[in-house]
């Protein structure tokens, strides 16, 4: 009976095991989705190789891939939260940095467009 309990006891552990990689993956997202981590998003335009925007501050990040968006909750100071949406294409990526800074506080973010993406400029030159 022993045998018999210690060999399911060894096959259930074998099956259900993971790598210490997948359970320090895990502890990350857990941490950023409980807004105890500050991150840094990039947006880039693969074509001309321009950073649309950043956004950094502790903000939970998931992937909507049936939508092709990306949805970016903040905290806010007051307790409240705001949820941004940020639509991809096929020429469009992000890269996401957990930054380890100190002196962030938990309820600011920032959000940094790439002016020469949303105002074009047209300069005259006059002699």
């Amino acid at each position: 009976m022993k045998k018999g309990l210690l060999f399911v006891v060894l096959m259930i552990s074998l099956l259900t095991g993971c790598t210490q990689a997948e359970k320090v993956s895990y502890n990350l997202s857990q941490e950023a989705d409980n807004f105890n981590v500050v991150r840094q998003l990039t947006v880039i335009n693969c074509i001309e190789g321009d950073v649309l925007f950043q956004m950094t501050g502790k903000m939970s990040i998931t992937a909507d891939t049936s939508d092709n968006q990306l949805e970016v909750i903040v905290e806010n100071e007051d307790g409240s939260y705001k949820k941004h949406f940020i639509g991809l294409s096929d020429n469009v990526t992000y890269v996401v940095e957990d930054i380890n800074v100190n002196d962030i506080s938990k309820y600011k973010y920032t959000l940094n467009y790439n002016p020469k993406m949303w105002i074009p400029v047209e300069v005259d030159t006059i002699d």
